[in-house]
């Protein structure tokens, strides 16, 4: 009996040690990393602040990166960027039979409340169906697939052709869309 109790001493006084060692090894772990995140990204020595984190809007092209880029990210000051001051969007209203357009400022806030109503929106464009460009207007005639997710039961596809007409500021070489006729099926 005394035996048993003599040997349980010594098993709990090792595993006490045990115990100690494993909490100094986790404190000291703590020590060393300090306040560093090891899930953080290093930081970007060849970042060269001088350029913009989006595509050129003097290109065409360009343009769509950034339209795609402001729909994935919802940054309605990129998709601002985009529309020249006197903007139209145009739809047609199937239910009503007859098309409806509105200026930037509205086309503005309806694109915000997508972008704020909508969990996820995915952006494609497809080939170009009609291109038409000079110096300083161009036609573009594009295709597109959107989802838009408002929730995961409630998932809306819309296809069509975005029908757009764009203007070059002669100042800053700058593409901007100044009118756009939804051709969709939505």
């Amino acid at each position: 009996m005394l035996l048993e109790i003599i040997s349980a001493g010594v098993i709990l006084k090792e595993r006490v040690s045990i115990n100690k060692i494993v909490y100094i090894f986790f404190l000291f772990l703590a020590l060393l990393m300090g306040c560093t995140n090891p899930f953080a990204p290093a930081f970007d020595e060849n970042f060269d602040s001088n350029q913009p984190p989006l595509s050129d809007l003097t290109t065409l092209e360009g343009v769509f990166q950034n339209f795609q880029y402001s729909y994935t990210f919802k940054d309605t000051l990129i998709y601002g960027k985009l529309l020249a001051e006197d903007f139209i969007f145009t739809y047609r209203d199937y239910d009503l039979g007859f098309d409806v357009s509105w200026a930037r400022d509205e086309d503005m806030l309806t694109t915000n409340g997508l972008f704020r109503n909508s969990e996820r929106l995915d952006l494609i464009w497809n080939n170009i169906i009609l291109s038409t460009e000079d110096s300083t207007t161009a036609t573009i005639i594009r295709g597109f697939n959107l989802n838009i997710t408002f929730n995961p039961t409630d998932v809306v596809r819309v296809d069509g052709r975005a029908n757009l007409s764009l203007r070059k500021d002669l100042e800053t070489k700058t593409w901007q869309i100044t009118r756009w006729l939804d051709e969709s099926n939505f």
